[in-house]
């Protein structure tokens, strides 16, 4: 056996042996993992995952390579990622690079050969917490310093969200949407699109008296990284804009409509990633399976009161998984209806802000 080349180093001590592809540079990140079959372009290119260093539990990782189509944004800030075996010869007629030249080119740190089975297992006893990728010469003494003495990052979604304003136009159009970017998946643009809808993208801290002066039929309210409530610049604007455009959010922006009536916000042990979440709406019984992506969750009992009701709820562990003020014509959902990867069963979300919009 060859000797590995990098690690993992945890606050407690434990290590992970692997070796290194993409960046070879040291990284401390927040630790999570994913419980995704398919789909690890776009997983690595979603800006949710802003400073996190991803473990695939799937053990087959870069089989099918890296296309120029498939991306969810054009910058990819991941921490980091781990897997069990990483394949850079993909079979695949429109790859375009591999995995690992992916990471080497955006300057992200890769580990494989690492034990996924435990490393997850971990995750689930332990929660998300701080990890260290480090070349395996680093003693663990100076490891565990250079852990303790870096502090996480809370200004993921400033970094990601676009600097100025962008239009994705569609033919024939309906209606004309502000999107609210958080660190937005491109896949979200191109539903909207499909539904009709102009879209016109702007910086988070977009104010309210700029959104509301560009007439919108409707507003979004994107997924993003982070900690929602580090986020008040677009809260102050939600509470602006409740009650007079319909609203629309997804994953943080699910989390941000919640806060702006006045809801709670916790952290999950270990967040909700994957594309295999079973969902019950509330109001038609039905179940979908849905894919997910977030570490924060809506409080239930902070709920009550706000002029929201809970809408939806996860089957795994009863988190809130939607909202809605059909007053207000404001709805939210925690998880992902455009996918991306993951299955389609939630796209008629993108259907009900089509009615909010036409009956407004």
């Amino acid at each position: 056996m060859k000797n590995y080349t990098r690690k993992l180093i945890f606050e407690d001590g434990s290590q992970y042996h692997g070796y290194g592809f993409g960046s070879e540079r040291d990284a401390v990140c927040e630790i999570v993992f994913n419980t995704s079959m398919a789909g690890y372009q776009e997983i690595i290119s979603d800006p949710s995952y802003t400073d996190q260093a991803i473990v695939m539990s799937y053990p087959l990782i870069g089989n099918y390579g890296i296309t120029d189509e498939d991306f969810e944004s054009k910058m990819l800030t991941l921490g980091g990622l781990i897997v069990r075996e990483v394949n850079d010869s993909p079979s695949n007629f429109r790859f375009t690079r591999t995995l690992s030249e992916l990471l080497e080119d955006n300057d992200i740190p890769g580990v494989y050969g690492v034990d996924t089975r435990k490393l997850v297992r971990s995750i689930r006893d332990h929660g998300s917490r701080k990890v260290l990728i480090t070349n395996e010469d680093t003693p663990l003494e100076e490891g565990l310093k250079k852990l303790s003495e870096t502090e996480l990052r809370t200004d993921q979604v400033e970094r990601v969200s676009s600097k100025k304003r962008w239009y994705a136009r569609t033919s024939n159009p309906k209606f004309n949407v502000v999107a609210i970017d958080c660190g937005m998946k491109m896949n979200i643009v191109r539903e909207l699109n499909r539904h009709g809808c102009n879209v016109t993208v702007v910086p988070y801290n977009t104010s309210a008296d700029e959104i509301i002066s560009m007439n919108p039929d409707g507003v979004f309210i994107s997924n993003g990284p982070g900690n929602p409530e580090d986020v008040s610049e677009v809260i102050e604007t939600l509470k602006k804009l409740r009650g007079q455009k319909p609203l629309f959010g997804i994953c943080l922006g699910h989390q941000l409509i919640a806060l702006s009536y006045g809801a709670k916000t916790y952290k999950l042990k270990f967040g909700h990633r994957g594309g295999n979440h079973p969902v019950k709406d509330l109001k038609t019984g039905k179940i979908e399976i849905t894919s997910q992506n977030h570490s924060y969750a809506v409080d239930d009992k902070s709920v009550e009161g706000t002029g929201l009701s809970v809408s939806h709820i996860n089957l795994l562990d009863n988190t809130v998984e939607g909202l809605c003020s059909e007053e207000d014509k404001v709805f939210s959902v925690q998880y992902h209806p455009e996918s991306a990867p993951g299955p389609q069963d939630s796209t008629y979300l993108f259907d009900r802000f089509v009615e909010f919009m036409t009956n407004d």
